[in-house]
């Protein structure tokens, strides 16, 4: 099964609109959000995917109540992190979606910390706004970086295969 996820798109809807259709060119089965989606115009963009979307809250999100309301509306599951779900077709993966804690370090740190733990499949974050894979043990670790690509300069985007836990990031550049 393989899953689109993307973080840290803060408003930014042509490459919001760039990442749907990379997602769509893949077959992606599932999309996941790992929070700074900020207004409910770009998680509606999300509610045109026909396939389940996962998304936690990140820190720049303000608009909480009519985010949930809109999510509610077009069945996105979105859920303030920590939020665990299982995915999967022949195997299901316990996956931790986070979004980010304090500064970039702290955040990766503690991602590093739950990831070592071994009680999730794949642990996925966002709030650093750079991408990152890493195994530790069974666990992946993963950051698609940022949908915004003005902080980094580049947009990136991710997908994993849940069968392999195998991940790859794609730059929308």
């Amino acid at each position: 099964m393989l899953v689109g996820i993307m973080s840290d798109s803060h408003d930014n809807i042509p490459n919001v609109k760039k990442a749907l259709t990379v997602f769509r060119e893949n077959k992606v089965k599932a999309v996941i959000h790992l929070g700074d989606i900020v207004s409910p115009f770009t998680l509606k963009e999300l509610c045109s995917l026909e396939i389940p979307v996962y998304a936690v809250f990140g820190n720049n999100c303000g608009e909480k109540i009519l985010l949930s309301q809109v999510a509610r509306e077009c069945g996105v599951k979105l859920s303030h992190p920590p939020y665990q779900i299982e995915l999967g077709e022949n195997r299901v993966r316990r996956i931790l979606l986070l979004h980010g804690f304090g500064s970039k370090q702290q955040t990766v740190q503690l991602a590093r910390i739950l990831a070592k733990s071994g009680e999730y499949d794949a642990i996925l974050f966002g709030h650093t706004h750079e991408p990152l894979i890493e195994k530790h043990g069974n666990t992946i670790l993963l950051n698609p970086g940022e949908v915004l690509g003005y902080l980094t300069g580049k947009a990136s985007i991710a997908l994993l295969d849940l069968s392999t836990l195998e991940g790859r990031i794609i730059y929308l550049d």
